[in-house]
């Protein structure tokens, strides 16, 4: 079977001791992208649909309890 143009040109330019090619590819040029896994059933079910981003405006349901300031007034209160 007969080389292609840009294999033998690649050949050559090893030959001339340039650097290959070959060495420049990403590592995921080798990895297999037809094996995927699907999610299951269960996953699909139990998957977040949303995220629960915080709010500029502070209002996400979210609140600051402090207790020595509810003590304070408690005791300014009773006084």
């Amino acid at each position: 079977m007969a080389e292609s143009k840009a294999k033998k040109l690649r050949n050559k330019q090893i030959r001339e001791g340039k650097r290959s090619p070959e060495l420049s590819r990403s590592p995921f040029a080798f990895t297999d992208m037809r094996t995927r896994k699907t999610k299951t059933k269960l996953e699909q079910m139990n998957k977040q649909k949303y995220k629960n981003h915080a709010s500029a405006y502070g209002d996400d349901g979210s609140y600051y309890f402090f207790e020595e300031s509810l003590f304070l007034a408690m005791v300014k209160k009773i006084s």
